[in-house]
């Protein structure tokens, strides 16, 4: 599977490590950047382009998924989602990771370096990649909702309000 990976200072030395775990484990890494620390870059760029690698070879038909580090996550999550057609899920435990693919069919997920040991993010990124989407009919509607809300600013049949 590709993986595109991204970062940004306080998640690079988490990233490189993670990098090279799903290199061996078979994955075709996709490095989004930063190249080097610099204390003052910024997330958005770097995480929005991993996410756009993501929605480019799910269009494309290449099965293909997301993770993207920063101090907290929370922000690089937010980066992500930004990219049409991402769910990007911040991700804290074994359960939020497994929940995002088979609820959510994430297909990026987010988790901040500061907050976990890499051996707990190696394990949260390696249950993401092998659960799979349960296909089930409440999540496929929920879903479609979403990306109807993206598309158009409406969800058929439900209440939305407006700004």
């Amino acid at each position: 599977m590709r993986i595109h990976v991204a970062t940004d200072h306080a998640g690079l030395d988490f990233s490189h490590q993670l990098q090279q775990h799903l290199r061996a484990q078979g994955h075709e890494v996709i490095d989004h950047g930063p190249a080097e620390y610099d204390a003052l870059d910024d997330y958005p760029s770097f995480c929005i382009n991993a996410a756009l690698g993501v929605a480019r070879d799910e269009r494309d038909g290449v099965e293909a998924l997301g993770v993207v580090f920063g101090g907290s996550g929370n922000g690089e999550q937010m980066a992500a989602n930004k990219v049409d057609g991402i769910r990007a899920a911040l991700v804290w435990s074994d359960s939020t990771a497994v929940l995002a693919r088979e609820h959510n069919n994430a297909n990026v997920i987010s988790i901040g370096a500061r907050q976990h040991e890499v051996a707990d993010a190696t394990r949260f990124i390696d249950l993401f990649i092998a659960t799979p989407f349960t296909g089930d009919e409440r999540h496929v509607r929920r879903i479609a909702q979403l990306g109807e809300f993206e598309r158009t600013g409406e969800i058929a049949g439900k209440q939305v309000d407006s700004l």
